[in-house]
Order: C-alpha cells, then sequence, then structure tokens
C-alpha cells in the first residue's frame, strides 16, 4: 500500500524509510515521465560550458539544432537536410540514425542537457517523454510491451537518462522497443557514460549478444561530452562524516526528514522495485543515515546506485556518520563492470553530503 505524505506524519519526529511499500500505478509511471524537480527550470542557456572543454559548448549547439529539426515534420519519402533528415517527424523510414546519444563521465551536465533538450523541443509536454532507463524497463512491465509501445508511438521525442545495459534481458527488451518507436517516427536522446557500442562490455556475455547491442548503436549519433565533474568544481571537500549524536539530533529538529540505520535499508531496498525508490523518497526533505558502512555486494551496491539518483533529482540532502561516501564501493567494484555507475553514485551522494552541511547548525 501506498505510504502517508510527509505532512500526515508526526511533526519533530523522523520517520523511517524502512517502514514505506510505496505502490506506483501504471497511470502514474506514465504522467511522472518528465524531468525531475532538479531539472524542471534547466534550458539551454543556464548550462555553463567549461572554456576548457569546446566539446560542451558544441554540444548545445548541436541539441539546439536537434530541438530545432524536431519542429518540422519531413513528408514520407525524405527530403530534407542534417539534423532535419536524421530527426524529422516521419521519415519514409529508419534509414539512419533517429537519436542522439550523450556520452561523457559524470559530472558533465548531461542530465542538464538532456532536460533542455525535452523543454526546447517545440511539443506539447503529452508528446515528449523523459525517464530513466529504470523508469523505462519497468514501465514496459507495468503495461506490457505492446502497451508501452501504443503508448510512446505518438510522442515526437522520447529523453532515456542512465541508459546502461545490465543484463542480456534489458538489452533485448530495450532494442525490441527503441525499433518499433523508430519505425513509428519518435525521435530519441539518451544519456550515458558509455558509448552506445560499448553498452554491456564487460558485464556479461557480450559476444552473445552483439547483434542486439549493435542494433541499438544504430538508432543513436553519438555526441561526446568531454569536462570534469562540474558538481565539485571550485567547490570546497564535502563534509567528513558526522557522529551518530549528531545525526539523530539533527533529524529530529528538522521537519520531514527520514532516519535509518544504513544496513537496514540496504536490506529494504531489496524488497521495493528499484523503479519505486522516486515513491519512496516521497515528500522527504532530508535523509539522515546512521552507520554508513561499505556496501557488500554488487547487486545491493546497484541498488544503492538507484536511490543515490532518486535523491540528486529529488535534491533530498543526505546526512550520515559512519564511512565517507567515497569509501563505499570497493577496489574490485570500483575496477569492475559497473564502476561509473558508482563513481556517479559516489559524486551525487557527495554533492548532497554537501547540500546538507546547513541542516547541522554547525
Amino acid at each position: 500500500m501506498s505510504t502517508p505524505a510527509v505532512s500526515a506524519l508526526s511533526e519533530g519526529v523522523p520517520f523511517s524509510l524502512c517502514a514505506r511499500e510505496p505502490h506506483v500505478p501504471a497511470d502514474r509511471l506514465v504522467a511522472e515521465m518528465v524531468p525531475p524537480p532538479r531539472f524542471d527550470s534547466v534550458r539551454f542557456d543556464t548550462y555553463v560550458p567549461d572554456p576548457e572543454q569546446p566539446s560542451q559548448s558544441a554540444a548545445v549547439t548541436a541539441l539546439g539544432a536537434f530541438a530545432a529539426g524536431l519542429g518540422a515534420a519531413v513528408p514520407a519519402g525524405g527530403g530534407g537536410t542534417g539534423l532535419r533528415r536524421w530527426f524529422g517527424r516521419r521519415p519514409a523510414g529508419p534509414t539512419g540514425p533517429r537519436g542522439v546519444y550523450l556520452d561523457g563521465g559524470y559530472g558533465v551536465g548531461k542530465t542538464h542537457l538532456l532536460a533542455s533538450l525535452w523543454h526546447a523541443t517545440p511539443a506539447d509536454p503529452s508528446l515528449k517523454a523523459f525517464g530513466t532507463f529504470v523508469e523505462l524497463t519497468h514501465l514496459v512491465g507495468a503495461l506490457g510491451f505492446q502497451q508501452t509501445v501504443r503508448t510512446l508511438s505518438g510522442h515526437r521525442l522520447l529523453c532515456i537518462d542512465e541508459f546502461e545495459l545490465d543484463d542480456p534481458g534489458d538489452t533485448v527488451l530495450v532494442s525490441s522497443l527503441l525499433r518499433k518507436l523508430v519505425e513509428a517516427g519518435v525521435a530519441l536522446a539518451a544519456t550515458s557514460n558509455t558509448l552506445p557500442g560499448k553498452l554491456g562490455e564487460g558485464r556479461f556475455a557480450a559476444a552473445d549478444f552483439l547483434r542486439e547491442i549493435q542494433g541499438l548503436s544504430a538508432h543513436f549519433a553519438p555526441l561526446r561530452i568531454d569536462g570534469e565533474d562540474y558538481r565539485h568544481r571550485g567547490l570546497p571537500k564535502a563534509p567528513p562524516p558526522y557522529s551518530e549524536e549528531t545525526v539523530t539530533k539533527t533529524a529530529y529538529a528538522t521537519d520531514g526528514a527520514s532516519l535509518d540505520v544504513f544496513p537496514a535499508l540496504l536490506d529494504h531496498l531489496a524488497k521495493v522495485h528499484p523503479s519505486r525508490y522516486g515513491a519512496l523518497t516521497d515528500g522527504v526533505r532530508a535523509v539522515c543515515l546512521t552507520e554508513v558502512g561499505p556496501v557488500p555486494d554488487q547487486s545491493t551496491a546497484l541498488r544503492l546506485v538507484v536511490l543515490a539518483d532518486r535523491l540528486y533529482d529529488r535534491e533530498v540532502p543526505v546526512l550520515a556518520s559512519g564511512l565517507p561516501f567515497d569509501r563505499l564501493f570497493g577496489e574490485e567494484m570500483l575496477n569492475g563492470g559497473y564502476r561509473k555507475k558508482y563513481f556517479r553514485a559516489i559524486s551525487r551522494l557527495t554533492a548532497l553530503a554537501r547540500d546538507a552541511q546547513g541542516l547541522t547548525g554547525q
């Protein structure tokens, strides 16, 4: 059953995320396929390119042209040039890339640019969809494959954030879905830390699924974005972990704060589908964690990555005791096939820890 809103909880008493078991109906999944709160007001002109990274300015220019191209229909049989020929509303067939793929390290502003593209595309919001890769796969699970195709095939644009293939089943599912949407004339845009031809590399027997991965790659024209993590560019180092006493007192002093023991929260995440982690944090104004320690295994680590993404999207500060966030993942994880996800999680949690400094009054 759904968890009551924070306003219905006792004031001054923190609640536990572990007590929440959110249910997300299918119609909410579709209605919420818009940029999350952190990116609701971003635009191309609010993106600040690093002057030492010309690829960032080039990306803004290219995506602006991409958005403008989506506003003009191309008659059956083709016609037009450049981005209009690539991304026109109804081409004769998917003879070339029907999407753009923003590739780059974590923290270079890919999600900012992807959300800006969504905002800039000249179409009613009901004709544009924005969601994470996890949310997209769960939409298929909730609606069924054919209904998802029917729901999205009338859209002008589908934006997919954090596009990374974690298992062979997702590879086949998403490849089939995108193929159907491309045939229906839907333009695609996606972000990832991995070029589309490299998706899945080092995670499963890529040779067995090479055909599917290459099929995905063919749907996108890669756009490289270089640079350092903007979340820490010119900012002071993140604060060290606080004492358990400070975290607990802050949770009780902060309206809408949650308070959980970190290992217990990790166990609870295993009982909630990752697509519901956003609903898990509904109404939360701060997350307070005690006894933060190393993540024990990869499955747990990947769930934590999704939670970190949802907290970051919703601008929820995180206050913690125990280990600092850059020691959550062991060396084997940070050197493995999911290392870019883990570094992204560290980057985002560190930014949220910095946001939490004002809660303590120190």
